[in-house]
This record gives structure tokens, sequence and C-alpha cells, in this order.
């Protein structure tokens, strides 16, 4: 859910984009960002990786990349040696 949040809160940004360049709608990009970071540590709790996030999307132009979207997959990913499933767990290999 975090990473469809994420994804639309950037979709968003780069549909206002034409918008937002002017400076007028900015004040709508800025509350995007706010209710994005509080849904998105709502869903997954706080993680260091949304205030980088947070910060790049304050920033002209650097707010293009969809820093949203890559924050929630750092923060969402598995670690490396857990299962992906429970369904292959206790098989022999």
């Amino acid at each position: 859910m975090a990473r469809i949040v994420a994804i639309v809160a950037d979709g968003v940004q780069l549909a206002l984009l034409p918008l937002v360049v002017g400076g007028v709608t900015s004040p709508i990009d800025d509350v995007i960002d706010v209710v994005t970071g509080l849904v998105l540590t709502a869903l997954v709790g706080f993680r260091w990786a949304f205030l980088p996030a947070f910060v790049a999307e304050m920033v002209p132009f650097v707010d293009l990349v969809p820093s949203w979207t890559m924050a929630v997959l750092l923060s969402t990913r598995e670690k490396q040696g857990e299962p992906t499933s429970q369904l292959g767990a206790g098989r022999a290999g």
C-alpha cells in the first residue's frame, strides 16, 4: 500500500508540473509532500529514508525525481537472506 501511495504522489506531482513551474501552485505541491510523508509514516512507521525524500521534494527541479517512490522502495525492500515467502519454507532443495 505504501508503494502505491508513493507512486501516486510522485505521479500527481509530475502531472502538476506545468502548473508548479510558475510557482503559483507550489503550496499545493508542498501540501502533497506533507500529506504523503504523514501517510507513509503511518503505513510503514518512521524510516530515515523519508527525511532526504522530503527535503528533496522541497528543492526546485530536484523534486522532479520520484523521491517518495525511491524512499519507499528502499525502506520496504526485503533484506538479503530473509525468505520472500513462507511457501517454500521447510523444503529440502
